[in-house]
């Protein structure tokens, strides 16, 4: 399969560009900062779980909106490889007949750490010239930022 790509822009007035792409498989949006005020958080909380060999399985549904669409991205562990799903939902919801699945990837751990690594390494060292704070009307998650890249530097990912 094709090298993933993540690109997260700068937020502004509370959205955020998002992109994944896979070879020919591509998924563009936009996210807002509410109601999951904690979708970015819990993003790279889950990316660092990816990296942890004490955890060698699970899947992780992370909830984001576009408003009225909803997302789940969704990703599953096995060993050193990992599966991210982008599911959408019409609305709020989140029915199960009305999902679609709209950006898929399979591979190594590694690469899909890496390309995750890159957009937030840009978002962080972007933070203050973009305004991050006022822009996404929450602060930039710092602290599971550094979690997550120092477990990237460990394993030599970078």
């Amino acid at each position: 399969m094709a090298d993933l790509e993540v690109s997260f822009n700068s937020p502004q007035c509370g959205w955020m560009s998002i992109g994944f792409t896979a070879g020919a498989n591509e998924f563009h949006t936009t996210t807002a900062h509410a109601p999951h005020e904690h979708a970015l958080t819990e993003l790279l909380t889950v990316l660092a779980d990816l990296l942890d060999r004490d955890k060698p399985a699970f899947t992780h549904v992370l909830r984001w909106n576009r408003d009225p669409e909803e997302f789940d991205f969704v990703f599953h562990k096995a060993g050193q490889n990992a599966k991210v799903e982008i599911v959408q939902y019409p609305t709020d919801e989140r029915e199960a007949a009305e999902r679609e699945i709209v950006f898929f990837y399979e591979g190594a751990i590694n690469e899909i750490a890496r390309a995750f690594h890159e957009t937030f390494a840009q978002l962080y060292a972007d933070r203050h010239t973009d305004e991050f704070e006022f822009n996404w009307r929450q602060p930039f998650p710092a602290v599971e930022f550094a979690n997550f890249e120092s477990k990237i530097e460990k394993m030599r990912i970078v």
